[in-house]
């Protein structure tokens, strides 16, 4: 396996997970979820390379039309239902109180990592980590963000993170299992999405500070 492409994958996966917190635009931020999608299936396809393994090579195809297709298409379908006052985050906390946020997480991530590495040294186990460090950031979008759509983003990249972990240090789980764990999302989304048209439907928002307000 060529380890400079592996590496590039993976630093594009943490890359875009960063540049999430920077951005507050939706559709940009969604642009960012679609090459992360992409950057998880080019780290699939690699491992199958490596492997010599067609099952994880259409295991790497069904994580570039799910991930890099089909959720960017759905997220964008929720996006333009929203209206142009609803297409910008609007997070808890700044934007470089984030990116701090983010160091550490990504530091926390190699620390609690390490052990994990020790036990199997290789080029797709030292780069778990940044799967893990890909999850603590998804977790800090899904608490921090108060947009309903923007918490699914963050959702779904604590996904990315947990299916790149899998992948770099089981080399390779099995396909269905995969397939099994990506319907899951693709239905979790969709019913997301149609109670985030309801929650618009009834109150016209889905800001939940403000539904909050409303319930007060």
């Amino acid at each position: 396996m060529d380890v400079v492409l592996l590496d590039l994958a993976v630093g594009a996966l943490l890359l875009t997970a960063v540049l999430m917190l920077w951005r507050r635009e939706l559709s940009v931020i969604i642009g960012l979820y679609t090459v992360q999608g992409a950057a998880l299936a080019a780290v699939v396809a690699l491992l199958a390379v490596q492997e010599r393994s067609v099952e994880l090579a259409v295991a790497a195809a069904g994580v570039l039309v799910l991930r890099a297709g089909v959720l960017p298409a759905v997220l964008r379908r929720a996006l333009a239902a929203a209206g142009s006052e609803r297409r910008v985050t609007r997070p808890l906390v700044n934007v470089t109180a984030s990116l701090l946020a983010a160091a550490v997480l990504t530091t926390l991530a190699l620390a609690v990592s390490q052990p994990i590495v020790d036990l199997a040294p290789s080029p797709a186990t030292r780069a778990a980590p940044v799967g893990v460090a890909v999850v603590l950031i998804g977790f800090f979008v899904l608490v921090t963000r108060r947009r309903a759509l923007s918490q699914i983003i963050g959702f779904l990249l604590m996904d990315n993170g947990i299916t790149a972990v899998a992948f770099l240090t089981t080399a390779g789980i099995g396909l269905v299992v995969e397939a099994g764990v990506a319907l899951d999302v693709l239905l979790v989304v969709v019913v997301l999405q149609v109670l985030t048209g309801r929650m618009r439907t009834l109150f016209g928002r889905t800001d939940l500070d403000e539904l909050r307000e409303l319930r007060d």
